[in-house]
C-alpha cells in the first residue's frame, strides 16, 4: 500500500502502542516508528536504577489489559517494560514498529498530506500523522546567578546511585524523581540537600492498605477530592512545616503532586537536608535565599521538562504553562491529519484514561475524511476551550469522552455549518515544505515490511 494512503504514529511508549491498537482495530491502515532501540519509550530508556511507578499497577494498567495479579501494586520500570512489551505482542502490534527511526522533519504539503523526513532515509510521504512522542525527553534546565563549578546534570541524565556514592549532591525539585534521587544520594553519598523553590504537595502512596490511586474518590468533583486527599495528608503526614518545608501557596492539583512520604522520613532522621530556593552558585558553593549555603561536588537539576515536537515548523503547535494548546486533547486547528496524542497527564494514572481516549480518537481520525475543515478547526469554532493545564483531571475526562463519543452526530452537523461559514483554504502557508510535492516523496513500501496488515 501506498504511504500517501497511511497514517504513520510517531512514538511507541504507552500511548503510542495504545493509539496503534486503537487506529487497527478501526481498520486504519499505519505505519509506526520509534527513535529508540525497542518499543516502551521512556520505560525501556531514559530512566534510572530503582525506579518505579508511583501510581499503582490497577490506575496504571490499560484499562482493557490488566497487568499480572503476581505484579506488586507498584511495578518496578522493567515490571513494566514487561508488560508493555506482552501487551504489544498480544496485539499484534510489535511487528509493526520501526525502531531506531529518528524523525527529523515533519511538514504538511498543499494537498493536507504529510512530507516527513526520518535520519537516514529517503522522504515519505503519509495521509496524516499522530504525534505520541511524550513528554520526558526535553529537560527543562534552571538558570541561576553566578558559575558552578561542580558537575551540573539533569535527571534525565541520572542512571544509577553509584554515581552519587561518596558525594555531597544537591538536588534541585520536589517531585518524584528529585525525591527518588535525593533519598539514594542519603543512602549512598555523603550528605544529600534539596532546594525547593516554593512548597510541594507530597502525597502518601498508599492510605489504609490501598493505594491512594486507588481509592474511589478520583471522579468526584475536583473540590471534594482536595478536601479528601487533605485529610488524607493531615492524617498521615501531618504539617509540612514539622519537616522544615514550606507550605503549598498553590492549590492541590494546580501543579504536580509528589507521591510518597520516604524523603520525609529521611528529613525526620537529618538524613536530607531541604534547602530553599538558590540564589547563586560561587564554584562549587551554592548560596540559598535564607542567606545559608552549602558546599557539593555534584547537582542534580529534577525541575521537569517541557511538551515539544521538534520535527514540526516552529509555531505550528503553541505550548503555553506546558499544555499544548489544541482541543479535545487531540486535534490541532490550524492544520488537518496531525493529531498530538498524550500531551496532557493524568492525575492517577494514564490506562484507564489513554485506553478509551484513543478510541475516541481513532473514530475522529476516520471521521476526519468526511469533514472539510480540521476536526481541531471545528472544535474551535463550536466554542471548546484550549486547555489551561497539562494535568488531566480523571474523572472529567472520563465523562467528556463519554459524553463526546455519543455526540459525533453534533460534530458532523457542526462541521458542515462551519463550511457554510468559510471554506478550508489548506495549511497556512509558512508551514507548507514547498520545494515537495506529493510526487516528490517516496511513495512505495519497502519489501522488508507490511505494516498495514500487522
Amino acid at each position: 500500500m501506498a504511504f500517501r494512503d497511511k497514517h504513520l504514529i510517531i512514538g511507541a511508549g504507552p500511548v503510542g502502542l495504545a493509539m496503534a491498537k486503537a487506529v487497527k482495530q478501526h481498520g486504519l491502515p499505519y505505519d509506526h516508528v520509534d527513535a529508540g532501540p525497542g518499543l516502551g519509550g521512556n520505560w525501556r530508556h531514559g530512566l534510572y536504577e530503582n525506579v518505579h511507578i508511583v501510581s499503582s499497577k490497577r490506575s496504571t494498567a490499560f484499562a482493557d489489559y490488566p497487568m499480572p495479579e503476581q505484579y506488586p501494586d507498584f511495578p518496578s520500570a522493567s515490571q513494566l517494560l514487561a508488560y508493555l512489551e506482552s501487551y504489544a505482542s498480544d496485539h499484534g502490534l510489535d511487528s509493526a514498529i520501526e525502531t531506531g527511526r529518528t524523525v527529523t522533519a515533519v511538514r504538511p504539503l498543499v494537498d493536507d498530506t504529510w512530507h516527513v523526513e526520518i535520519d537516514g532515509e529517503e522522504p515519505r510521504h503519509y495521509k496524516g500523522v499522530i504525534v505520541c512522542n511524550g513528554h520526558h525527553r526535553d529537560p527543562k534546565w534552571p538558570s541561576y546567578r553566578g558559575q558552578e563549578t561542580a558537575p551540573l546534570i539533569h535527571a534525565h541524565d541520572y542512571s544509577a546511585p553509584s554515581e552519587l556514592a561518596g558525594k555531597r549532591v544537591l538536588v534541585i525539585g520536589g517531585g518524584n524523581s528529585a525525591c527518588d534521587i535525593a533519598w539514594e544520594a542519603a543512602r549512598v553519598g555523603a550528605s544529600s540537600d534539596m532546594s525547593l523553590r516554593a512548597g510541594y504537595w507530597f502525597l502518601p502512596k498508599t492510605f489504609l492498605g490501598r493505594p491512594v490511586t486507588d481509592l474511589p474518590i478520583w471522579t468526584l468533583p475536583v473540590a471534594l477530592q482536595r478536601l479528601i486527599l487533605r485529610g488524607v495528608i493531615r492524617l498521615v503526614i501531618g504539617d509540612y512545616r514539622a519537616y522544615g518545608l514550606q507550605r503549598p501557596r498553590s492549590k492541590l492539583f494546580e501543579r504536580h503532586s509528589t507521591f510518597g512520604t520516604e524523603v520525609l522520613g529521611y528529613i525526620a532522621q537529618g538524613r536530607i537536608a531541604p534547602r530553599p530556593d538558590i540564589e547563586r552558585f560561587d564554584g562549587n558553593t551554592a548560596h540559598f535565599r535564607d542567606g545559608s549555603s552549602g558546599e557539593y561536588d555534584l547537582v542534580v537539576a529534577a525541575t521537569g521538562y517541557h511538551n515539544s515536537f521538534p520535527f514540526l515548523p516552529a509555531g505550528m503547535i503553541e505550548v503555553k504553562n506546558d499544555a499544548v494548546q489544541i482541543y479535545g486533547s487531540a486535534f490541532p486547528s490550524n492544520v488537518k491529519n496531525l493529531y498530538i496524542v498524550g500531551s496532557n497527564q493524568p492525575r492517577n494514572g494514564f490506562g484507564n484514561i489513554v485506553t478509551p481516549a484513543v478510541a475516541l480518537f481513532a473514530r475522529l481520525i476516520r471521521m476526519q475524511d468526511e469533514i472539510e475543515h480540521p476536526i481541531g478547526a471545528v472544535l474551535e469554532w463550536q466554542g471548546d476551550p484550549l486547555p489551561e493545564t497539562n494535568l488531566m483531571d480523571p474523572g472529567a475526562a472520563k465523562r467528556e469522552i463519554w459524553l463526546s463519543n455519543r455526540m459525533l452526530w453534533l460534530l458532523r452537523l457542526q462541521s458542515r455549518r462551519l463550511v457554510h461559514d468559510r471554506r478550508w483554504l489548506g495549511p497556512p502557508a509558512e508551514f507548507i515544505r514547498e520545494d515537495a510535492r506529493p510526487s516528490d516523496v517516496q511513495d512505495v513500501v519497502p519489501e522488508s515490511r507490511d505494516v498495514a496488515a500487522a
